[in-house]
């Protein structure tokens, strides 16, 4: 029997982004490892590499974890481009699509309110900066005090 040309090595654990398929192969036992011809070996390291993720840039990569008294929620908001398969395996339908409507259309509410304010924020400092007074003697400051 061939000897594999892959030798096992005790590795720590690695950030799931940076795993290869050496990694995964060092998580088999040595001595079933060793059972292994150079042929099958190659032919597990290409299967794997093929099934790792590989990693794309993103226009977006927004990543928040919200603390809550009894419970701890993260949101994950990931723009880029889509290298996935054409087409779902399964058809969207019901209460599936009616969230992805619900959800589409509160991003984009928040976008545009966001948006909004900072053109508000804006164009009240070139205001200020100008010199402009729109409304005499009451700023947004002191409107937002009396709030």
């Amino acid at each position: 029997m061939n000897q594999p040309k892959f030798q096992p090595k005790n590795q720590t654990s690695v950030p799931y982004q940076n795993r290869t398929p050496e990694y995964y192969l060092n998580k088999i036992q040595p001595h079933i490892l060793s059972s292994f011809n150079s042929e099958q070996i190659t032919a597990i390291q290409d299967i794997l590499e093929e099934a790792i993720p590989k990693h794309s840039p993103k226009i977006v990569d927004l990543r928040l974890t919200v603390d809550l008294i009894l419970s701890r929620f993260y949101l994950v908001l990931l723009v880029g481009k889509e290298r996935r398969r054409g087409q779902r395996e399964y058809p969207v339908r019901g209460i599936t699509r009616i969230g992805n409507l619900i959800a589409a259309t509160l991003l984009l509410i928040a976008i545009n309110l966001l948006i909004s304010a900072f053109i508000f924020l804006f164009l009240y400092l070139i205001k200020s900066a100008l010199g402009i007074d729109l409304f005499s003697g009451e700023h947004l400051s002191d409107q937002l005090k009396k709030f």
